[in-house]
């Protein structure tokens, strides 16, 4: 159904979810974010998954968008341009508003809309090899979809600077900026997301759920407003029985 570019294997609880186009370091074609999406949806909709994993096959996590695609996102072309970007926006959205918790396993290079794909998942488990940036300004462009999501999570100074020098860091220095969770060996980044992904996916649903919902509903709004949606979150779980579905405490 995806033509081998997207890789779908469930390991027990968890939903693996790895990105299969090597000769091209993984670049994210239309095709494969739409297939992405697509999986991240059937794993939010399956009850046998509590948790996912993205990674990428070979040397690279995602160089970021198939440049191969660009020759034809001309003026003429209109409906090709507004795809493009409705699925990336999509994906950025749709990755912090499942209910399960989405960790990404990179390695290499995690550039552009990689680095935007790896950041917009809950947790990172980095291989030392990893190199994280946005190196769209060095090519005449600017990373439009993935800059809401970077500046809200390190700051606006940090932020800024990766955008607009166009320079990739390493892992010490992602995590430093709050970016990375796990550092591992190359090889490692894989089996260590997964067994993470599976300590999450064994938790009480109901719970890791609202958990999360609540985290980043209160990113985008007023100390004040937070601390209501708190408030109401609160009451929310301890007013239902723990064995009530998931569905009660996340609608």
């Amino acid at each position: 159904m995806t033509d081998n570019f997207l890789l779908i294997e469930t390991r027990g609880a968890v939903r693996l979810l790895t990105l299969n186009r090597p000769d091209k370091l993984n670049a994210m074609s239309m095709a494969l974010t739409e297939a992405l999406i697509e999986a991240l949806e059937a794993a939010e909709a399956d009850p046998a998954i509590g948790a996912m994993v993205i990674a990428g096959a070979g040397r690279a996590f995602c160089a970021g968008a198939d440049i191969a695609e660009f020759k034809d996102l001309v003026p003429e072309k209109r409906h090709l341009i507004e795809r493009r970007a409705d699925l990336t926006t999509a994906l950025q959205l749709l990755l912090p508003g499942l209910g399960k918790p989405v960790i990404a396993a990179t390695q290499g290079h995690v550039l552009g809309g990689g680095c935007g794909l790896a950041m917009a998942c809950d947790m990172i488990v980095a291989a030392h090899s990893s190199r994280f940036g946005y190196p769209e300004v060095k090519r005449g462009i600017l990373g439009a979809v993935v800059t809401p999501n970077l500046a809200r999570q390190i700051g606006t100074k940090a932020a800024f600077e990766l955008l607009a020098t166009g320079d990739s860091i390493d892992p010490a220095r992602a995590r430093e900026l709050g970016l990375v969770n796990r550092i591992v060996e190359d090889g490692e980044q894989v089996d260590t997301a997964i067994a993470l992904a599976t300590t999450l996916a064994a938790l009480p649903p109901a719970s890791l759920q609202a958990t999360k919902r609540l985290f980043y509903r209160t990113l985008d709004v007023s100390f004040a407003e937070a601390m209501q949606l708190a408030h109401e979150a609160h009451r929310e779980m301890r007013a239902f029985p723990r064995h009530e579905s998931t569905e009660r405490f996340t609608k």
